[in-house]
């Protein structure tokens, strides 16, 4: 057989397997993790406070520390009592707003925030760094007037961003965990009475009247019921009359007590 046939023939050979065979199937793309859904926020009869993340600036440290910074105070907070919003959503909230701007991160302005997002406090958050040498400052911001709640900030000489990031974080949660029950601005919880001390003593005492009537009622009768028993076993002997007029006289007085 001539060299030209037989490549033709196993050119034939090599797609007549190919076809019955089918393509070669190719190793399935393995899709990336889908991200969990956003938590709602707070409504109805969930009382939490809204603590929006207003701003987080990075300056001498790569972008992703600010990031890391949200999460690690997600991990962290008291979520049977606060809200942590993340900036993202606080921000895309806040694109809903025309009267609101970039710069506003304190005072009246802050209000405008508090309508869109129901956030009670925003967060500020910045971190500065240059080699080995990092500073930070928090500060939380009320939105009903726009006055700071409480502030922490700390510089390190020689640390590294992990330890400044730790440290700032810390801080945070010691703040969160200190906002007053009720924030500049916000109506005080209705309370109990200026009165309710004396109307609690009065009540007690009334308790006590009524505890001392009744013991005096029962035991005015049983000593009544011993004379008049004493009298009449006795040939009507006096002792018993005695007696019984004590009884009586308790009686008396235990319903004069009660009566009162």
């Amino acid at each position: 057989m001539k060299p030209a046939a037989l490549v033709v023939l196993t050119a034939l050979a090599a797609w007549s397997s190919t076809a019955f065979a089918g393509p070669t199937k190719s190793a399935p793309k393995k899709q990336a993790p889908a991200e969990p859904p956003a938590k709602p926020f707070p409504s109805g009869s969930d009382h939490r406070r809204i603590v929006g993340i207003l701003d987080v600036r990075i300056d001498g440290a790569p972008p992703e520390v600010g990031a890391q910074f949200q999460r690690d105070l997600e991990a962290q907070v008291d979520n049977a009592h606060y809200f942590l919003a993340p900036r993202v959503r606080m921000h895309d909230r806040m694109a809903n707003s025309t009267k609101w701007t970039e710069g506003c991160v304190i005072g009246g302005c802050l209000r405008e925030v508090k309508t869109q997002t129901g956030a009670d406090v925003v967060l500020l958050a910045a971190l500065t760094g240059s080699g080995t040498s990092f500073g930070w400052v928090v500060t939380l911001v009320g939105t009903n007037k726009g006055v700071v709640v409480g502030q922490e900030s700390e510089r390190c000489d020689v640390c590294t961003v992990s330890e400044a990031l730790n440290a700032a974080t810390l801080a945070t949660i010691k703040l969160l965990d200190n906002i007053p029950d009720v924030l500049d601005g916000e109506a005080k919880p209705i309370g109990p009475p200026p009165t309710k001390a004396l109307e609690d003593s009065i009540a007690t005492m009334r308790h006590t009247q009524k505890v001392a009537g009744t013991s005096l009622v029962v035991a005015g009768l049983a000593v009544a019921a011993a004379g008049a028993a004493y009298y009449f076993a006795r040939d009507r002997d006096k002792n018993g009359l005695a007696i019984a007029g004590v009884g009586g006289g308790a009686l008396i007085g235990g319903v004069i007590t009660l009566a009162f």
